[in-house]
C-alpha cells in the first residue's frame, strides 16, 4: 500500500492518497495542472513536503535509491543511457516482450534504432524487471497504437495480480481509464478529486 500523507509540491498540494495493493488509480486533469509533477514528488525526484508510506513504512526510513527502486516511475519520455536494451535490464523477460508485441530478440537491439513505442513498451519491461511494489505511469501508451495499448493494460493488470502491485496510472483517455482503473481522480485546483465530483 501507497500512503500520501498531505503531500505538496510547488504545483499541487496538499494530497492525501491511499493506493491499495493490486489497485489502480487513474489520473486526469488539463495540461500544465501538474499530474507529472505529482508523479515525480511520490517518486522522491522532485521537492515536496509532507509523509509518503510505503506499507507504514515512511519514506524517510529508505534511501532515495531504496524507494525509487520499490515506488517505480514511467515517464512519458523515458531515457535510455546505455548503448542496447539488455544493459538497463538484470534480466530481459523475452516472453513479456512477445506478450508486448516485440520479438524476442528485441533485447538485443541498439537503443538508437528504437522507435517511440519500441522505446515506450522496452521502459514498461526495464520497469517491471525491477519487480516495483508501486507504479507510477505517465501516459505509458501515448505512443502506441490501439493493439499495443491493450497490450499494455493486459501485462500491468497481470502484473498487479500476481506482484500486488499499487498502480497510479495518468490518462488523458478516459475510454482508457475506465477500462484499467479501480478508481478515478482528477487533478483540479492542486486537489485530487473523485472522477464523478468533476462537473
Amino acid at each position: 500500500m501507497l500512503e500520501l500523507i498531505s503531500l505538496r509540491t510547488a504545483l499541487v498540494g496538499p494530497i492525501s492518497l491511499r493506493v491499495a495493493a493490486g489497485e489502480c488509480v487513474a489520473i486526469h486533469g488539463p495540461s500544465g495542472s501538474g499530474k507529472t509533477r505529482l508523479l515525480r514528488a511520490i517518486a522522491d525526484l522532485d521537492p515536496h513536503e509532507g509523509e509518503m508510506r510505503l506499507d507504514d513504512t515512511p519514506a524517510g526510513r529508505m534511501t532515495g535509491p531504496e524507494w525509487r527502486r520499490a515506488v517505480q516511475l514511467l515517464p512519458a519520455d523515458p531515457l535510455w543511457w546505455e548503448p542496447t536494451v539488455s544493459a538497463h535490464f538484470t534480466r530481459f523477460d523475452a516472453a513479456a516482450a512477445v506478450a508486448l508485441g516485440l520479438p524476442p530478440e528485441s533485447g538485443a537491439w541498439p537503443v538508437d534504432r528504437l522507435s517511440s513505442g519500441e522505446r515506450q513498451r522496452l521502459a514498461l519491461l526495464r520497469a517491471l524487471d525491477r519487480e516495483p511494489r508501486v507504479l507510477l505511469l505517465d501516459e505509458p501508451t501515448a505512443n502506441l497504437d490501439e493493439t499495443s495499448r491493450h497490450r499494455v493494460e493486459a501485462l500491468l493488470a497481470r502484473y498487479r495480480q500476481d506482484k500486488g502491485a499499487a498502480v497510479i496510472w495518468v490518462s488523458h483517455d478516459a475510454e482508457q481509464r475506465a477500462r484499467v482503473a479501480t478508481r478515478k481522480l482528477r487533478l483540479r485546483d492542486r486537489i485530487l478529486v473523485p472522477e464523478q465530483e468533476d462537473t
